[in-house]
């Protein structure tokens, strides 16, 4: 059909018309084609749902359904108000969240069970003559098959298959490998239960009833921070991201909050709008960056030593030159700054050792259950050596004293953090601590002059134990030594000032991590006096980028240090933030036996996936590390020229590590 008529008179005036001052004219041609879009957002009901790929956010969301296939959808504005002073949680979600339903019906989306080609070809002819066991048992036991898919692996080659076919299959392989080889030779793998617990839940439950084993995962893709465990016995606990409102100061270190946590940045600007204030440290101008009152643009991997060099200013300016009173009283409760700790002999050298323990003592200062596990330091009321509660002697066999109460028993005590007053020390010793900036490394720094080790004067009381007189020192004075800080002991290797060019230094932290000093002394003043003004509310929000690092312990152990020394651990708006995945279960007490079968049997076989890959995918063969060549410089001396899976295995055989299969 022609249209050149069409063309002709496309331009004529056509009359039309017109309302609102010839603002608006009337057309009368067809309004079919506005059907697309309308079909497009047409629906026959609305459904409440989430995002379950491992999101922290959890939005609720209206997904619009017609005949099964989500059409759209949009954030439901149902949520609970918060209290009166502070911010609703909506608005939340994302853009990512919005365009979730594309991903459903993704052509990208793999929706069928898929099989590698040559193992399907081959389970099919002989499945025509065979039961399932028979089967896989005929195809493992000659050696062609099996090789003729097993070679092919990493090549591709997938092949759709049904779903029947495929749970045959795999049901098959797992009784014949439990019959041959036993049932703890089924493992499986499956990340988050938190962000699917049903379904976790029947994977978990099936190995379990089989006695199969369930692999770790928090910590086999690295999301858990090991300081957590290595500090605190536990994995992390973090606020909820509406204390970021009830901060005074927010520390954003690694971590893209307007990114990566999208649904609850709004309580990151709504918190700037309070008048808190914030410093990004990331190597890149991110977008979390834009929205920080400082920016500490620190190479990669090089958070340790800036957390150090924060370290050495709070403890120079709040704990020695001034004793702030509230971290004084936080240090004294709340940590381990007042515990004794031994010194051990090594070289003719003193090196820290373990903590002074009130079976060291004659009479186990009085203490008859679990003396061995109860830590010993000095009273200031009594001026005598005293086990104080909380220690980990008092959480069995004595009901009411594991608990932070300055009591020893039923006297009062005051702990004495520091043994550095005249009257408080019988000496002043050298004490050696390891250094390693003085190697050379590729990325960061050129090494220095410096040795492996660094001796620093300490305050030292000696006390009389089983074993003879023991140098001991608090934990608090050992810190301090630790983070070169002159307390007029002399000696090497500590620093009156911050120019000062000696390891914990903001100087010395400069030339590693590019970041100028006066911004370090800066932040670390700041974090450090807005702590001591509200009582604990600095906090540092920290992104799982710094945890993909080797020594990554080390980040984190010294942000924990920094929160440690201003009280900020466990107040609202205060403390450390580790934001990666899902990883709250609410009904965890009760989906657990659920879980992993604890109605049916105990205990479940559960494996640390890191020492499972390590040991049975052959890693350790290729392993040309030994354990002498990242060893401590203080350590003692050992058996330290051998592999590390022999470490590995040593501890399972000492049922410090789970051993399955």
């Amino acid at each position: 059909m022609s249209h050149l008529l069409d063309r002709l008179n496309f331009l004529q005036s056509k009359e039309l018309e017109q309302f609102s001052n010839g603002h608006g004219q009337v057309t009368r041609e067809s309004r079919a084609w506005e059907d697309t879009y309308r079909n497009r957002w047409r629906h026959d009901k609305i459904v409440r749902s989430t995002h379950g790929v491992n999101c922290t956010g959890s939005c609720s969301w209206k997904i619009y359904v017609k005949s099964g296939i989500v059409t759209w959808e949009t954030q439901q504005t149902d949520y609970p108000r918060t209290r009166p002073d502070l911010p609703n949680h909506e608005p939340r979600g994302c853009a990512r969240g919005a365009s979730y339903s594309w991903y459903l019906y993704s052509a990208n989306r793999v929706k069928n069970p898929l099989v590698r080609g040559k193992l399907m070809k081959a389970w099919r002819n002989i499945r025509k003559t065979k039961t399932p066991i028979e089967a896989w048992t005929n195809l493992q036991d000659d050696p062609i098959l099996r090789a003729s898919y097993v070679e092919t692996r990493g090549k591709g080659g997938f092949v759709r298959a049904s779903w029947d076919e495929v749970t045959e299959m795999i049901a098959a392989a797992n009784a014949y490998t439990a019959r041959k080889y036993g049932p703890d030779r089924v493992i499986g793998f499956s990340p988050i239960p938190a962000m699917s617990m049903i379904s976790y839940a029947a994977g978990s439950r099936y190995l379990s009833l089989l006695g199969g084993v369930c692999m770790s995962f928090y910590d086999w893709y690295c999301d858990l921070p090991p300081a957590s465990p290595m500090t605190w016995g536990e994995q992390t606990d973090v606020p909820e991201s509406a204390d970021w409102y009830n901060a005074g100061y927010l520390l954003l270190w690694g971590s893209n909050v307007p990114q990566t946590r999208t649904p609850d940045a709004h309580f990151y600007t709504e918190a700037r709008y309070r008048g808190t204030k914030s410093a990004v440290i990331c190597p890149d101008y991110s977008e979390a960056a834009k929205f920080g009152d400082v920016w500490l643009n620190a190479k990669q991997g090089t958070d340790a030593a800036l957390a150090q060099a924060f370290g050495h200013v709070i403890l120079r300016e709040f704990h020695l030159d001034r004793q702030a009173e509230y971290f004084e009283e936080y240090c004294r409760k709340y940590s381990d700054f007042p515990m004794l700790v031994r010194l051990d002999e090594k070289d003719g050298k003193f090196i820290p050792g373990r903590f002074l323990r009130a079976d060291d003592l004659a009479d186990n200062l009085g203490e008859k259950n679990n003396p061995d596990w109860k830590t010993v330091g000095y009273d200031d009321i009594s001026g005598d050596l005293v086990a104080p509660n909380g220690s980990i002697g008092y959480r069995w066999g004595e009901k009411g004293e594991w608990n932070l109460e300055e009591r020893a028993g039923d006297a009062e005590t005051r702990l004495r953090m520091s043994l550095v007053l005249d009257e408080d020390h019988d000496d002043v010793v050298g004490v050696d601590f390891p250094y390693f900036g003085a190697v050379a490394t590729e990325a960061f720094t050129t090494g220095d002059a410096r040795p492996d080790v660094l001796t620093r004067n300490v305050p030292v009381k000696k006390i009389a134990t089983k074993d003879g007189d023991v140098p001991v020192a608090t934990v608090f004075d050992l810190i301090c030594a630790n983070y070169g800080l002159d307390r007029g002991l002399g000696g090497d290797w500590v620093a009156s000032d911050y120019d000062t060019d000696m390891p914990g230094t903001p100087a010395w932290a400069e030339k590693i991590t590019g970041v100028s000093r006066d911004k370090i002394v800066h932040v670390a003043r700041e974090f450090a006096l807005n702590a001591e003004k509200t009582q604990g509310k600095s906090m540092v929000i920290i992104g799982a980028a710094m945890n993909h690092w080797y020594h990554m312990d080390m980040n984190y152990r010294g942000v924990i240090n920094m929160l440690v020394m201003c009280g900020c651990v466990g107040q609202s708006g205060g403390g450390w933030a580790h934001y990666v995945g899902q990883e709250k279960l609410r009904p965890q007490t009760g989906w657990l036996p659920l879980a992993f079968a604890l109605d049916w049997g105990r205990p479940p076989r559960q494996m640390n996936s890191t020492s499972m890959w390590y040991a049975h995918t052959d890693q350790w063969r290729y392993e040309t590390l030994t354990a002498d060549e990242i060893l401590s410089p203080t350590a003692p001396e050992g058996d330290w020229d051998i592999s590390l899976i022999d470490y590995n295995i040593r501890a399972e055989r000492m049922g410090w590590l789970p051993s399955a299969p």
